[in-house]
Protein backbone atom coordinates (compact mmCIF):
# COMPACT_ATOMS: atom_id res chain seq x y z
CA UNK A 1 0.00 0.00 0.00
CA UNK A 2 2.63 2.41 0.77
CA UNK A 3 4.58 1.78 -2.14
CA UNK A 4 1.72 2.37 -4.11
CA UNK A 5 0.77 5.50 -2.77
CA UNK A 6 4.01 6.62 -3.96
CA UNK A 7 3.11 5.45 -7.35
CA UNK A 8 5.81 2.30 -7.78
CA UNK A 9 5.09 -0.69 -8.14
CA UNK A 10 6.69 -3.76 -5.61
CA UNK A 11 4.88 -6.08 -7.68
CA UNK A 12 6.89 -5.17 -10.64
CA UNK A 13 10.59 -4.67 -9.11
CA UNK A 14 9.80 -8.56 -7.43
CA UNK A 15 9.35 -9.92 -11.03
CA UNK A 16 12.41 -7.85 -12.81
CA UNK A 17 14.20 -8.85 -9.78
CA UNK A 18 13.36 -12.61 -10.56
CA UNK A 19 15.69 -12.43 -13.41
CA UNK A 20 18.60 -12.76 -11.28
CA UNK A 21 17.39 -14.64 -7.55
CA UNK A 22 15.18 -17.21 -6.96
CA UNK A 23 13.84 -16.84 -3.62
CA UNK A 24 12.26 -19.64 -1.82
CA UNK A 25 9.61 -17.98 0.21
CA UNK A 26 7.96 -14.06 0.13
CA UNK A 27 5.64 -13.25 2.50
CA UNK A 28 3.65 -10.22 2.86
CA UNK A 29 0.72 -9.04 5.45
CA UNK A 30 -0.83 -7.71 2.52
CA UNK A 31 -3.58 -10.21 0.55
CA UNK A 32 -3.66 -7.61 -2.52
CA UNK A 33 0.34 -7.93 -3.05
CA UNK A 34 0.46 -11.57 -2.74
CA UNK A 35 -2.72 -11.73 -5.27
CA UNK A 36 -0.94 -9.91 -7.81
CA UNK A 37 2.35 -11.97 -7.51
CA UNK A 38 0.61 -15.06 -7.61
CA UNK A 39 -0.81 -13.75 -11.12
CA UNK A 40 3.27 -13.01 -12.34
CA UNK A 41 4.65 -15.87 -11.04
CA UNK A 42 2.32 -18.72 -11.15
CA UNK A 43 5.59 -20.80 -13.15
CA UNK A 44 8.04 -20.41 -10.34
CA UNK A 45 8.95 -22.31 -7.15
CA UNK A 46 8.44 -19.46 -4.66
CA UNK A 47 6.30 -20.20 -1.92
CA UNK A 48 3.99 -17.22 -0.96
CA UNK A 49 3.16 -16.41 2.46
CA UNK A 50 0.93 -14.59 4.28
CA UNK A 51 2.28 -12.95 7.18
CA UNK A 52 0.06 -12.12 9.91
CA UNK A 53 0.06 -8.97 12.30
CA UNK A 54 -1.65 -8.28 15.81
CA UNK A 55 -5.09 -9.65 15.81
CA UNK A 56 -6.52 -6.39 16.13
CA UNK A 57 -4.25 -4.90 13.60
CA UNK A 58 -6.53 -3.90 10.01
CA UNK A 59 -5.08 -6.04 6.75
CA UNK A 60 -5.33 -3.11 4.04
CA UNK A 61 -6.86 -4.82 1.00
CA UNK A 62 -9.83 -6.59 2.88
CA UNK A 63 -10.21 -3.87 5.63
CA UNK A 64 -10.79 -6.78 7.76
CA UNK A 65 -8.45 -7.56 11.61
CA UNK A 66 -5.74 -10.52 11.10
CA UNK A 67 -7.83 -12.13 13.67
CA UNK A 68 -11.26 -12.46 11.79
CA UNK A 69 -9.02 -13.56 8.85
CA UNK A 70 -8.25 -16.76 11.01
CA UNK A 71 -12.26 -18.01 10.01
CA UNK A 72 -10.74 -17.60 6.22
CA UNK A 73 -8.22 -20.04 5.64
CA UNK A 74 -9.70 -21.61 3.19
CA UNK A 75 -10.08 -18.41 1.10
CA UNK A 76 -6.07 -17.95 1.89
CA UNK A 77 -5.00 -21.34 0.90
CA UNK A 78 -6.46 -19.38 -2.87
CA UNK A 79 -3.67 -17.25 -3.56
CA UNK A 80 -0.87 -18.56 -0.60
CA UNK A 81 1.00 -21.92 0.37
CA UNK A 82 0.93 -20.75 3.92
CA UNK A 83 0.72 -18.77 6.99
CA UNK A 84 3.12 -16.94 9.45
CA UNK A 85 2.20 -16.29 12.83
CA UNK A 86 3.01 -14.47 15.51
CA UNK A 87 3.54 -16.69 18.10
CA UNK A 88 1.07 -16.23 20.78
CA UNK A 89 -1.35 -17.18 18.10
CA UNK A 90 -0.36 -20.68 18.24
CA UNK A 91 0.75 -20.85 22.36
CA UNK A 92 -1.17 -17.84 23.79
CA UNK A 93 0.60 -16.36 26.74
CA UNK A 94 -1.00 -14.81 29.60
CA UNK A 95 -0.17 -11.39 30.84
CA UNK A 96 2.07 -12.77 33.59
CA UNK A 97 3.86 -14.44 30.79
CA UNK A 98 2.11 -17.97 31.94
CA UNK A 99 1.19 -20.44 29.26
CA UNK A 100 -2.80 -20.77 28.19
CA UNK A 101 -3.42 -24.02 26.05
CA UNK A 102 -2.97 -23.84 22.23
CA UNK A 103 -5.06 -23.18 19.88
CA UNK A 104 -6.66 -25.23 16.95
CA UNK A 105 -4.74 -22.96 14.67
CA UNK A 106 -1.83 -24.96 13.15
CA UNK A 107 -4.04 -28.62 12.78
CA UNK A 108 -6.92 -26.32 11.37
CA UNK A 109 -4.23 -24.64 8.74
CA UNK A 110 -2.97 -27.72 7.85
CA UNK A 111 -6.37 -29.32 6.84
CA UNK A 112 -6.37 -26.69 4.02
CA UNK A 113 -2.88 -27.68 2.94
CA UNK A 114 -1.48 -24.23 4.35
CA UNK A 115 2.14 -24.48 5.87
CA UNK A 116 2.29 -23.18 9.55
CA UNK A 117 5.36 -20.67 10.68
CA UNK A 118 5.90 -18.89 14.29
CA UNK A 119 7.56 -15.62 14.60
CA UNK A 120 8.45 -13.70 17.45
CA UNK A 121 11.42 -15.91 18.50
CA UNK A 122 14.27 -14.26 20.59
CA UNK A 123 16.68 -15.50 23.10
CA UNK A 124 17.34 -12.39 24.87
CA UNK A 125 13.64 -11.40 25.41
CA UNK A 126 11.23 -12.28 28.36
CA UNK A 127 9.54 -15.57 27.75
CA UNK A 128 7.00 -17.61 29.46
CA UNK A 129 7.67 -18.48 32.99
CA UNK A 130 7.47 -22.57 31.65
CA UNK A 131 10.26 -22.24 29.40
CA UNK A 132 12.62 -21.12 32.76
CA UNK A 133 14.38 -18.78 30.49
CA UNK A 134 15.72 -21.34 28.58
CA UNK A 135 15.29 -20.25 24.53
CA UNK A 136 15.05 -24.08 23.25
CA UNK A 137 12.60 -25.21 24.99
CA UNK A 138 10.15 -22.53 23.55
CA UNK A 139 10.79 -23.68 20.23
CA UNK A 140 10.32 -27.46 21.47
CA UNK A 141 7.08 -26.53 22.40
CA UNK A 142 6.22 -25.67 18.91
CA UNK A 143 7.65 -28.40 17.08
CA UNK A 144 7.57 -31.35 19.62
CA UNK A 145 4.69 -31.56 21.31
CA UNK A 146 2.42 -34.49 21.41
CA UNK A 147 -0.13 -32.28 19.32
CA UNK A 148 1.08 -30.75 16.25
CA UNK A 149 4.39 -29.04 15.08
CA UNK A 150 4.84 -25.98 12.94
CA UNK A 151 6.76 -25.84 9.77
CA UNK A 152 9.37 -23.52 10.83
CA UNK A 153 10.10 -20.42 12.76
CA UNK A 154 11.19 -17.13 12.19
CA UNK A 155 13.76 -15.67 14.89
CA UNK A 156 16.40 -13.32 15.78
CA UNK A 157 18.87 -15.95 16.86
CA UNK A 158 19.07 -19.27 14.09
CA UNK A 159 21.88 -21.11 15.40
CA UNK A 160 19.33 -21.59 19.04
CA UNK A 161 16.48 -22.45 16.59
CA UNK A 162 18.85 -24.84 14.70
CA UNK A 163 19.95 -26.25 17.53
CA UNK A 164 16.50 -27.22 18.74
CA UNK A 165 15.59 -28.82 16.02
CA UNK A 166 18.56 -30.79 15.39
CA UNK A 167 20.01 -31.77 18.65
CA UNK A 168 17.40 -31.41 20.93
CA UNK A 169 13.68 -32.52 19.53
CA UNK A 170 12.90 -35.82 20.15
CA UNK A 171 15.81 -36.55 22.05
CA UNK A 172 14.89 -36.55 26.15
CA UNK A 173 15.25 -40.65 26.65
CA UNK A 174 18.67 -40.73 24.87
CA UNK A 175 21.97 -41.80 26.70
CA UNK A 176 24.36 -39.33 27.67
CA UNK A 177 27.36 -38.16 24.84
CA UNK A 178 29.11 -36.30 27.45
CA UNK A 179 30.56 -37.57 30.84
CA UNK A 180 30.64 -34.73 32.97
CA UNK A 181 28.78 -34.41 35.83
CA UNK A 182 25.36 -32.52 36.90
CA UNK A 183 25.30 -30.66 40.25
CA UNK A 184 22.43 -28.67 41.15
CA UNK A 185 22.89 -26.15 42.76
CA UNK A 186 20.40 -25.74 45.74
CA UNK A 187 18.11 -28.18 43.87
CA UNK A 188 16.41 -26.66 40.36
CA UNK A 189 16.56 -23.48 42.26
CA UNK A 190 15.72 -21.44 38.67
CA UNK A 191 12.38 -22.48 38.97
CA UNK A 192 11.31 -23.30 43.22
CA UNK A 193 13.00 -21.90 45.86
CA UNK A 194 16.61 -22.96 47.12
CA UNK A 195 17.24 -26.17 49.46
CA UNK A 196 13.44 -27.11 49.32
CA UNK A 197 11.88 -30.53 49.19
CA UNK A 198 10.25 -28.94 45.46
CA UNK A 199 13.65 -28.24 44.41
CA UNK A 200 15.46 -31.05 45.02
CA UNK A 201 12.77 -33.65 43.38
CA UNK A 202 12.68 -31.36 40.25
CA UNK A 203 16.59 -31.53 40.26
CA UNK A 204 16.23 -35.16 40.13
CA UNK A 205 13.43 -35.44 37.32
CA UNK A 206 15.31 -32.85 35.67
CA UNK A 207 18.54 -35.54 35.34
CA UNK A 208 20.95 -33.79 37.78
CA UNK A 209 23.43 -36.35 39.11
CA UNK A 210 24.73 -34.68 42.18
CA UNK A 211 22.28 -32.77 44.35
CA UNK A 212 23.29 -30.38 46.65
CA UNK A 213 22.95 -29.49 50.59
CA UNK A 214 24.26 -26.44 51.76
CA UNK A 215 24.42 -27.56 55.72
CA UNK A 216 23.20 -24.82 57.87
CA UNK A 217 23.03 -24.69 61.91
CA UNK A 218 19.86 -24.03 64.20
CA UNK A 219 20.68 -22.80 67.96
CA UNK A 220 18.91 -26.17 68.75
CA UNK A 221 21.81 -28.21 66.90
CA UNK A 222 19.31 -29.44 63.87
CA UNK A 223 21.23 -29.54 60.72
CA UNK A 224 19.23 -28.18 57.35
CA UNK A 225 19.99 -27.15 53.73
CA UNK A 226 19.98 -23.85 52.84
CA UNK A 227 22.42 -22.05 50.79
CA UNK A 228 23.57 -19.34 53.47
CA UNK A 229 23.72 -19.24 57.40
CA UNK A 230 21.50 -15.47 56.59
CA UNK A 231 17.69 -16.44 56.58
CA UNK A 232 16.74 -12.98 55.12
CA UNK A 233 17.22 -13.83 51.45
CA UNK A 234 16.14 -17.04 51.24
CA UNK A 235 13.15 -17.13 53.31
CA UNK A 236 10.30 -14.83 54.70
CA UNK A 237 12.06 -14.58 57.91
CA UNK A 238 13.02 -10.59 57.26
CA UNK A 239 8.97 -10.28 58.36
CA UNK A 240 8.69 -11.86 61.38
CA UNK A 241 12.33 -11.94 62.97
CA UNK A 242 13.94 -8.99 62.36
CA UNK A 243 14.91 -8.71 66.28
CA UNK A 244 17.05 -11.49 66.17
CA UNK A 245 18.99 -9.19 63.25
CA UNK A 246 22.90 -9.13 63.56
CA UNK A 247 25.82 -8.30 62.53
CA UNK A 248 28.55 -10.28 61.73
CA UNK A 249 31.35 -9.62 59.63
CA UNK A 250 33.24 -13.27 60.40
CA UNK A 251 29.76 -14.42 58.32
CA UNK A 252 29.16 -11.67 55.95
CA UNK A 253 29.95 -7.49 55.61
CA UNK A 254 26.30 -6.67 55.89
CA UNK A 255 23.28 -7.57 58.80
CA UNK A 256 21.45 -10.71 58.77
CA UNK A 257 19.22 -13.05 60.56
CA UNK A 258 21.18 -15.93 61.20
CA UNK A 259 20.19 -19.67 61.69
CA UNK A 260 22.29 -20.56 64.49
CA UNK A 261 20.35 -17.63 66.37
CA UNK A 262 16.88 -19.57 65.72
CA UNK A 263 15.36 -22.65 66.64
CA UNK A 264 14.72 -25.43 64.11
CA UNK A 265 10.89 -24.88 65.13
CA UNK A 266 11.23 -21.16 64.62
CA UNK A 267 12.28 -21.45 60.42
CA UNK A 268 9.61 -24.40 60.13
CA UNK A 269 7.13 -21.30 60.85
CA UNK A 270 9.12 -19.65 57.87
CA UNK A 271 8.33 -19.36 54.10
CA UNK A 272 11.28 -19.99 51.53
CA UNK A 273 11.63 -17.37 49.06
CA UNK A 274 12.63 -17.76 45.15
CA UNK A 275 15.39 -15.49 44.51
CA UNK A 276 16.17 -14.05 41.64
CA UNK A 277 20.32 -14.15 41.06
CA UNK A 278 20.48 -10.63 38.70
CA UNK A 279 18.78 -7.94 40.92
CA UNK A 280 19.63 -5.28 38.56
CA UNK A 281 17.55 -6.70 35.81
CA UNK A 282 13.44 -7.48 35.71
CA UNK A 283 14.14 -11.38 35.34
CA UNK A 284 12.50 -12.44 38.13
CA UNK A 285 12.38 -16.48 38.61
CA UNK A 286 8.66 -18.20 38.57
CA UNK A 287 6.42 -15.75 40.63
CA UNK A 288 4.01 -18.64 40.96
CA UNK A 289 6.48 -20.79 42.84
CA UNK A 290 7.70 -17.83 44.66
CA UNK A 291 7.32 -19.33 48.44
CA UNK A 292 6.43 -23.55 47.78
CA UNK A 293 8.01 -25.98 49.42
CA UNK A 294 9.32 -26.57 52.71
CA UNK A 295 12.86 -26.78 54.20
CA UNK A 296 14.55 -30.21 54.64
CA UNK A 297 17.05 -31.20 57.61
CA UNK A 298 20.06 -32.76 56.52
CA UNK A 299 18.94 -35.89 57.80
CA UNK A 300 15.74 -35.86 54.97
CA UNK A 301 17.77 -34.61 52.36
CA UNK A 302 20.11 -37.87 52.14
CA UNK A 303 17.12 -40.00 52.99
CA UNK A 304 15.41 -38.19 49.59
CA UNK A 305 18.98 -38.80 47.84
CA UNK A 306 18.89 -42.79 48.71
CA UNK A 307 15.43 -43.00 48.05
CA UNK A 308 15.43 -41.43 44.33
CA UNK A 309 19.13 -43.60 43.93
CA UNK A 310 20.69 -40.35 42.71
CA UNK A 311 24.34 -40.52 41.42
CA UNK A 312 25.41 -38.92 44.45
CA UNK A 313 25.52 -35.71 46.84
CA UNK A 314 27.55 -32.87 47.77
CA UNK A 315 27.52 -31.51 51.08
CA UNK A 316 28.72 -28.09 51.82
CA UNK A 317 30.00 -26.92 54.80
CA UNK A 318 31.10 -23.33 55.74
CA UNK A 319 31.38 -21.15 58.85
CA UNK A 320 32.76 -24.22 61.05
CA UNK A 321 35.27 -22.47 62.96
CA UNK A 322 32.56 -19.45 64.04
CA UNK A 323 30.02 -22.41 65.01
CA UNK A 324 32.82 -24.31 66.92
CA UNK A 325 33.97 -21.30 68.72
CA UNK A 326 30.95 -18.92 69.20
CA UNK A 327 27.97 -20.89 68.82
CA UNK A 328 29.42 -24.72 70.53
CA UNK A 329 28.27 -26.15 67.39
CA UNK A 330 29.89 -28.80 65.60
CA UNK A 331 29.33 -28.38 61.99
CA UNK A 332 31.96 -31.25 60.59
CA UNK A 333 30.26 -33.61 63.78
CA UNK A 334 26.70 -33.18 62.56
CA UNK A 335 27.89 -34.15 59.01
CA UNK A 336 29.43 -36.84 59.31
CA UNK A 337 26.95 -38.49 61.86
CA UNK A 338 24.22 -37.70 59.35
CA UNK A 339 25.97 -39.30 56.58
CA UNK A 340 27.00 -42.57 59.03
CA UNK A 341 23.43 -42.83 60.12
CA UNK A 342 22.10 -42.46 56.73
CA UNK A 343 25.11 -45.57 56.11
CA UNK A 344 26.97 -43.11 53.19
CA UNK A 345 30.00 -44.13 54.83
CA UNK A 346 29.55 -47.80 53.78
CA UNK A 347 29.23 -47.76 50.83
CA UNK A 348 30.51 -46.64 47.42
CA UNK A 349 27.41 -46.88 45.22
CA UNK A 350 26.27 -43.35 45.34
CA UNK A 351 29.42 -40.37 45.31
CA UNK A 352 30.00 -38.35 48.32
CA UNK A 353 30.94 -34.96 47.90
CA UNK A 354 32.29 -33.14 50.97
CA UNK A 355 32.89 -29.38 49.77
CA UNK A 356 34.14 -26.34 51.82
CA UNK A 357 36.33 -23.56 51.67
CA UNK A 358 38.32 -24.50 54.38
CA UNK A 359 41.53 -26.98 54.20
CA UNK A 360 40.68 -28.14 57.74
CA UNK A 361 37.14 -28.97 57.42
CA UNK A 362 37.87 -31.33 54.32
CA UNK A 363 40.41 -32.93 56.21
CA UNK A 364 37.51 -33.82 58.97
CA UNK A 365 36.83 -36.16 56.37
CA UNK A 366 39.94 -37.91 54.77
CA UNK A 367 39.53 -40.89 57.03
CA UNK A 368 35.93 -42.26 54.72
CA UNK A 369 37.87 -42.85 51.32
CA UNK A 370 34.96 -43.14 48.97
CA UNK A 371 34.44 -39.78 49.92
CA UNK A 372 35.64 -37.26 47.11
CA UNK A 373 36.30 -33.64 48.64
CA UNK A 374 35.93 -30.50 47.32
CA UNK A 375 38.05 -27.28 47.76
CA UNK A 376 35.53 -24.42 47.07
CA UNK A 377 38.00 -21.50 45.91
CA UNK A 378 34.91 -18.55 45.69
CA UNK A 379 37.77 -15.82 44.66
CA UNK A 380 38.39 -14.87 40.94
CA UNK A 381 41.84 -16.90 40.41
CA UNK A 382 43.75 -16.62 36.92
CA UNK A 383 46.48 -19.46 36.98
CA UNK A 384 46.93 -22.65 39.18
CA UNK A 385 50.67 -22.89 39.56
CA UNK A 386 52.53 -26.48 39.54
CA UNK A 387 53.27 -26.27 43.67
CA UNK A 388 49.86 -24.76 44.38
CA UNK A 389 47.67 -27.41 42.36
CA UNK A 390 49.86 -30.19 43.64
CA UNK A 391 49.14 -28.60 47.77
CA UNK A 392 45.56 -28.30 46.31
CA UNK A 393 45.75 -32.35 45.61
CA UNK A 394 46.90 -32.69 49.44
CA UNK A 395 43.63 -31.75 50.86
CA UNK A 396 41.32 -32.18 47.84
CA UNK A 397 40.33 -34.13 45.05
CA UNK A 398 38.58 -31.85 43.16
CA UNK A 399 38.08 -27.73 43.08
CA UNK A 400 34.93 -25.72 42.50
CA UNK A 401 35.71 -22.37 40.77
CA UNK A 402 33.61 -19.73 39.45
CA UNK A 403 33.07 -18.84 35.85
CA UNK A 404 35.29 -16.32 35.81
CA UNK A 405 38.37 -18.34 36.94
CA UNK A 406 38.22 -20.02 33.52
CA UNK A 407 36.77 -17.94 30.91
CA UNK A 408 38.05 -14.28 31.51
CA UNK A 409 35.72 -11.28 30.15
CA UNK A 410 36.05 -7.32 30.43
CA UNK A 411 33.40 -4.79 31.74
CA UNK A 412 30.99 -5.09 28.81
CA UNK A 413 30.33 -8.41 29.27
CA UNK A 414 32.64 -9.45 26.22
CA UNK A 415 35.00 -13.36 26.97
CA UNK A 416 38.74 -12.07 26.67
CA UNK A 417 40.64 -15.34 27.24
CA UNK A 418 41.11 -18.44 28.69
CA UNK A 419 42.97 -19.99 31.42
CA UNK A 420 44.86 -22.76 32.09
CA UNK A 421 43.06 -23.68 35.79
CA UNK A 422 41.56 -26.48 34.20
CA UNK A 423 44.62 -27.91 32.52
CA UNK A 424 46.65 -27.25 35.94
CA UNK A 425 44.06 -28.75 38.09
CA UNK A 426 43.98 -31.50 36.16
CA UNK A 427 47.71 -31.81 35.66
CA UNK A 428 47.80 -32.90 39.39
CA UNK A 429 45.08 -35.15 39.07
CA UNK A 430 42.12 -32.69 41.00
CA UNK A 431 39.07 -32.81 39.23
CA UNK A 432 37.18 -29.50 38.13
CA UNK A 433 33.35 -28.28 38.61
CA UNK A 434 32.45 -24.78 37.21
CA UNK A 435 29.21 -22.61 39.04
CA UNK A 436 27.15 -21.58 38.71
CA UNK A 437 25.56 -21.83 35.50
CA UNK A 438 21.82 -20.28 35.24
CA UNK A 439 19.82 -19.97 31.96
CA UNK A 440 18.76 -15.76 32.33
CA UNK A 441 20.46 -14.52 29.21
CA UNK A 442 21.58 -11.79 31.38
CA UNK A 443 24.08 -13.86 33.35
CA UNK A 444 25.81 -14.52 29.77
CA UNK A 445 28.44 -12.90 27.82
CA UNK A 446 27.52 -11.83 24.69
CA UNK A 447 29.54 -14.46 22.98
CA UNK A 448 26.99 -17.00 23.96
CA UNK A 449 24.45 -14.83 22.01
CA UNK A 450 22.11 -15.36 24.53
CA UNK A 451 22.28 -19.10 24.81
CA UNK A 452 23.03 -21.31 27.59
CA UNK A 453 23.93 -24.02 25.49
CA UNK A 454 26.60 -22.54 24.22
CA UNK A 455 28.24 -21.66 27.25
CA UNK A 456 27.68 -25.50 29.02
CA UNK A 457 29.04 -26.28 25.13
CA UNK A 458 32.33 -24.12 26.17
CA UNK A 459 32.87 -25.34 29.83
CA UNK A 460 32.35 -28.98 29.16
CA UNK A 461 33.42 -29.76 25.48
CA UNK A 462 35.91 -26.70 25.33
CA UNK A 463 37.22 -26.44 28.54
CA UNK A 464 36.87 -30.15 29.83
CA UNK A 465 35.66 -29.46 33.24
CA UNK A 466 34.32 -32.33 34.92
CA UNK A 467 31.40 -31.08 35.97
CA UNK A 468 28.68 -27.77 36.33
CA UNK A 469 26.92 -26.48 39.30
CA UNK A 470 24.15 -25.33 37.98
CA UNK A 471 20.56 -23.63 38.88
CA UNK A 472 18.89 -25.69 35.69
CA UNK A 473 19.83 -29.11 35.82
CA UNK A 474 17.18 -29.73 32.83
CA UNK A 475 18.80 -27.49 30.75
CA UNK A 476 22.38 -29.53 31.27
CA UNK A 477 21.10 -32.53 31.33
CA UNK A 478 19.28 -31.64 27.65
CA UNK A 479 22.74 -30.69 26.48
CA UNK A 480 24.57 -33.73 27.89
CA UNK A 481 21.97 -35.98 25.82
CA UNK A 482 22.50 -33.81 22.74
CA UNK A 483 24.24 -36.09 20.01
CA UNK A 484 25.54 -32.67 19.08
CA UNK A 485 27.13 -32.07 22.10
CA UNK A 486 30.06 -34.36 21.39
CA UNK A 487 32.50 -31.86 18.84
CA UNK A 488 34.60 -35.17 18.57
CA UNK A 489 32.21 -37.02 16.55
CA UNK A 490 31.47 -36.97 12.71
CA UNK A 491 28.24 -34.98 13.35
CA UNK A 492 26.24 -32.60 10.76
CA UNK A 493 25.46 -29.96 13.34
CA UNK A 494 27.67 -29.68 17.10
CA UNK A 495 27.34 -27.15 19.29
CA UNK A 496 30.46 -25.19 19.29
CA UNK A 497 32.21 -23.86 22.28
CA UNK A 498 33.02 -20.17 21.82
CA UNK A 499 36.56 -18.96 21.16
CA UNK A 500 37.47 -16.20 23.39
CA UNK A 501 38.22 -12.89 22.44
CA UNK A 502 37.17 -13.04 18.86
CA UNK A 503 33.06 -11.80 19.05
CA UNK A 504 35.14 -8.51 21.55
CA UNK A 505 37.77 -8.32 18.16
CA UNK A 506 34.77 -7.11 16.30
CA UNK A 507 34.41 -4.52 18.64
CA UNK A 508 35.50 -1.10 17.41
CA UNK A 509 39.48 -0.60 19.53
CA UNK A 510 37.93 2.60 20.21
CA UNK A 511 34.91 1.57 22.09
CA UNK A 512 36.41 -0.87 23.90
CA UNK A 513 37.17 -0.50 27.93
CA UNK A 514 40.94 -0.15 29.39
CA UNK A 515 42.09 -3.71 30.01
CA UNK A 516 41.54 -4.41 33.58
CA UNK A 517 44.28 -5.73 35.83
CA UNK A 518 44.48 -9.62 36.00
CA UNK A 519 43.44 -11.36 39.09
CA UNK A 520 45.94 -12.89 40.98
CA UNK A 521 47.44 -16.69 40.80
CA UNK A 522 46.27 -18.91 43.35
CA UNK A 523 48.45 -19.30 46.27
CA UNK A 524 49.24 -22.10 48.98
CA UNK A 525 48.25 -19.55 51.40
CA UNK A 526 44.94 -19.26 49.88
CA UNK A 527 44.51 -23.17 50.13
CA UNK A 528 45.98 -24.06 53.62
CA UNK A 529 44.06 -23.17 56.59
CA UNK A 530 44.91 -23.44 60.51
CA UNK A 531 42.66 -26.33 62.32
CA UNK A 532 39.30 -26.21 63.22
CA UNK A 533 39.11 -24.89 66.94
CA UNK A 534 37.73 -27.13 69.75
CA UNK A 535 33.72 -26.34 70.07
CA UNK A 536 33.28 -23.66 72.92
CA UNK A 537 30.61 -24.68 76.05
CA UNK A 538 28.61 -21.62 75.18
CA UNK A 539 25.59 -20.79 77.98
CA UNK A 540 22.23 -19.74 77.12
CA UNK A 541 22.62 -16.20 77.97
CA UNK A 542 25.36 -15.81 75.47
CA UNK A 543 23.91 -17.60 72.73
CA UNK A 544 22.91 -14.71 71.03
CA UNK A 545 25.08 -13.01 68.15
CA UNK A 546 26.39 -10.01 69.14
CA UNK A 547 29.03 -8.07 66.89
CA UNK A 548 32.77 -9.95 66.90
CA UNK A 549 35.83 -8.22 65.94
CA UNK A 550 36.45 -7.64 61.63
CA UNK A 551 38.18 -10.63 60.16
CA UNK A 552 41.73 -9.81 59.58
CA UNK A 553 43.77 -9.22 56.68
CA UNK A 554 44.97 -12.49 54.68
CA UNK A 555 42.39 -15.09 56.69
CA UNK A 556 41.05 -17.16 53.50
CA UNK A 557 37.89 -19.25 54.64
CA UNK A 558 34.77 -17.88 55.94
CA UNK A 559 34.98 -21.02 58.72
CA UNK A 560 38.61 -19.41 60.04
CA UNK A 561 38.16 -15.89 60.77
CA UNK A 562 36.60 -16.71 64.09
CA UNK A 563 38.99 -17.82 66.36
CA UNK A 564 41.66 -15.23 66.06
CA UNK A 565 39.20 -12.70 66.92
CA UNK A 566 37.72 -13.25 69.87
CA UNK A 567 40.91 -12.10 72.12
CA UNK A 568 41.25 -9.28 69.98
CA UNK A 569 41.21 -6.07 72.40
CA UNK A 570 39.71 -2.78 71.70
CA UNK A 571 42.65 -0.74 71.06
CA UNK A 572 43.73 -3.44 68.38
CA UNK A 573 40.12 -3.49 66.93
CA UNK A 574 40.57 0.26 65.82
CA UNK A 575 44.00 -0.48 63.76
CA UNK A 576 42.38 -3.31 62.04
CA UNK A 577 41.10 -3.13 58.33
CA UNK A 578 38.70 -6.14 57.73
CA UNK A 579 38.93 -7.40 54.05
CA UNK A 580 35.27 -8.17 52.82
CA UNK A 581 34.98 -10.00 49.34
CA UNK A 582 31.49 -10.34 48.21
CA UNK A 583 30.78 -13.78 46.66
CA UNK A 584 30.93 -14.16 43.05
Amino acid sequence: MFYTQHKLSLAQYVEDSMKYINPDYISSPEIGFLKTLDGKLKQAKTKFIFRFLGADAVEPTTKEKYGSLLGKLSMIKSFAAGILVPKEYIWPVTKDLYLQPATTLVADAHKQGLEVYASGFANDVMLSYNYSYDPTSEYLQFIDNSQFSVDGVLTDFPSTASEAIACLAQNKNASRTMKALVISHNGASGDYPGSTDLAYQKAIDDGADIIDCSVQMTKDGVSFCLETADLTGKTTAAATLMDRSAMIPDIQPNRGIFSFDVTWNEIQSLKPQITSPDVQSSLQRNPANKNKGKFVTLSEFLELAKTKAVTGVLINIENAAYLASEKGLSITDAVASALSNATFDKQSTQKVLIQSDDSSVLTKFKDVPTYQRVLNIKEQISDAPKQVAEEVKKYADAVNVIRKSIILGNSIYFSTSFTNVTEEMHAANVSVYVSFLRNEFTSLAFDYFADPYIELATFIAGQKVDGVITDNPATANAYMRSPCSNIDANIPYPILPIKAGDLLGLVDPQAQPPATAPSPPLEVADVVDPPLPAVATVSESNSTSSPPAPAPAGTKSSSQRTAVNTSLSIAAIVGIIGLLSLKL
